[in-house]
């Protein structure tokens, strides 16, 4: 979506990824004063405040990292949001924030293991994926069923005619980055909900991996980035088990990234633009 509204890349995601899951880590004790610890109700309360948390930390960083430089050239803001990343991370490593060390993530909802025809995998991985289904259809009704979508599409299209149309643009730009970083954190809290080990760089590897499904489905294009991840991840577990290739499963991700830049650079979704000289 931020690429679609301003045409680059916010490398700082995977550190609100990161934020999301910290918040959820903090949060979990609070709401268990109030509900049942390891139940739906609190899991869900969780996952909701953590999205709040960093939707308002999203809006945040855009107010004050990139809206000063909206019309400077865009390797500038690249370079800024390079900056911006590594200023949280570094700075989430102090003592007196996160800390270097892992640490563990609690439980939200109870967990049990389950076995289907000798395939075993836990209630976890199931929850994530009806998540990701549901914040998808969430996704693509705010963007095409809205009058705050129909804005957002319109800046994207011509930011120009959009505000002569009366679209407040600085609005709708805080509102992507608020939506975005609300959806990275609902990431981050459920991937810790399955691998259960926080620490303060553990949105980089992510936040890169998830740069290179977007670019495979093609970026700016909602459901392609959604099948690149799908595609990605597939690729890279059955990586996993062959013998010789289980410890190159990141460096498959690049290369396929080069070979979709090199063969198709728009995407297996995307569709080429020309633009005129």
């Amino acid at each position: 979506m931020v690429y679609g509204v301003l045409r680059f890349i916010n490398f700082a995601h995977g550190d609100v990824f990161m934020l999301g899951a910290f918040a959820a880590y903090y949060l979990a004790p609070l709401v268990a004063r109030c509900l049942p610890a390891q139940s739906w109700a609190g899991g869900f309360c969780v996952l909701v405040l953590a999205m709040a948390v960093c939707a308002a930390l999203g809006m945040l960083i855009e107010f004050l990292a990139y809206r000063p430089l909206r019309r400077r050239p865009k390797l500038t803001v690249l370079i800024t949001a390079i900056g911006v990343s590594l200023f949280i991370e570094y700075t989430g490593q102090h003592e007196a924030l996160f800390g270097a060390a892992p640490r563990k993530f609690p439980d939200l909802i109870p967990v049990r293991s389950l076995d289907c025809g000798g395939l075993v995998f836990s209630s976890n991985q199931l929850i994530v994926l009806a998540t990701t289904l549901l914040l998808l259809w969430v996704l693509r009704f705010i963007v095409q069923r809205t009058r705050m979508g129909r804005a957002m599409r319109a800046v994207s299209f011509n930011e120009q005619a959009a505000a002569l149309m009366g679209v407040n643009i600085n609005s709708i730009i805080s509102f992507t980055f608020g939506l975005g970083s609300a959806l990275a954190a609902a990431g981050g809290v459920l991937y810790a909900m399955n691998y259960q080990s926080i620490e303060p760089l553990m949105g980089v590897q992510i936040g890169l991996k998830a740069f290179v499904a977007a670019v495979f489905g093609g970026i700016g294009n909602l459901a392609g980035a959604a099948l690149g991840g799908v595609i990605l991840g597939v690729i890279e577990t059955f990586a996993g088990g062959v013998p010789g290739l289980s410890n190159y499963r990141d460096g498959i991700a690049f290369a396929l990234l080069i070979l979709v830049l090199l063969f198709k650079p728009a995407g297996l979704l995307g569709t080429a633009q020309v633009e005129k000289v």
